[in-house]
């Protein structure tokens, strides 16, 4: 499947704002959006002074959200399609299916720094869900699911930080860091989102 292979930072200069996509180099004096506040690119500098259409808006709101998550555009569309099938507004909808695959919920239990990191997690089989193994990151977890580290993994170093720190996880999930088990309590809401996101945005841009 193709994948983003350049620099991550490009992106969040792109977007003009932070996507953690690095994880705490993010939080840190190193991350590109403070040294470097301004699209990449020879005229990068000049773009922030350009007034952005109505369109360029909805495009650019659609392309953060898919470099936030890491999906492609096949993906991204496909959620936007079932989302609108569904009962509720679209938008939220969106968000919430998006903020229920596998890879998502792993980085925001805290077992990963990154997204990109959880998804590389899972697909080397260290999650399991519900005592299976799975390896697809974009698995639907559902209100009930447990999410676990896979036993024989757990003396890894990456997880015998996460036993060490403490974890801040979103209310609709729950997480015991001695067992590096959570579980998914509800179904996550819009307020539950920890990104800045204008979604009536992209849905205006795919119901054109």
């Amino acid at each position: 499947m193709a994948r983003y292979t350049e620099s991550d930072c490009r992106l969040c200069r792109r977007e003009g704002k932070k996507l953690f996509l690095k994880g705490e180099r993010c939080l840190s004096k190193k991350c590109a959006m403070e040294k470097r506040p301004f699209a990449p690119g020879q005229h990068g500098a000049s773009t922030m002074r350009k007034k952005v259409s109505p369109y360029g808006k909805q495009l650019r709101e659609k392309q953060m959200v898919k470099r936030a998550y890491n999906l492609l555009e096949k993906q991204f569309r496909s959620y936007y399609e079932e989302a609108e099938r569904m009962r509720g507004i679209t938008g939220e909808n969106m968000l919430s299916l998006i903020e229920r695959r596998l890879d998502n919920v792993v980085y925001r239990l805290g077992l990963a720094p990154s997204r990109a990191a959880s998804r590389q997690l899972v697909n080397h089989g260290h999650i399991c869900v519900n005592g299976k193994r799975v390896n697809i990151p974009s698995y639907q977890v559902k209100v009930g699911d447990v999410i676990s580290v896979k036993e024989n993994k757990q003396g890894k170093e990456v997880f015998k930080a996460v036993k060490e720190s403490k974890v801040i996880v979103p209310k609709w999930l729950e997480f015991d860091t001695t067992k590096l088990t959570g579980k998914v309590v509800a179904l996550p809401a819009r307020d539950d989102i920890d990104l800045a996101i204008e979604e009536h945005l992209i849905v205006e841009l795919y119901s054109k």
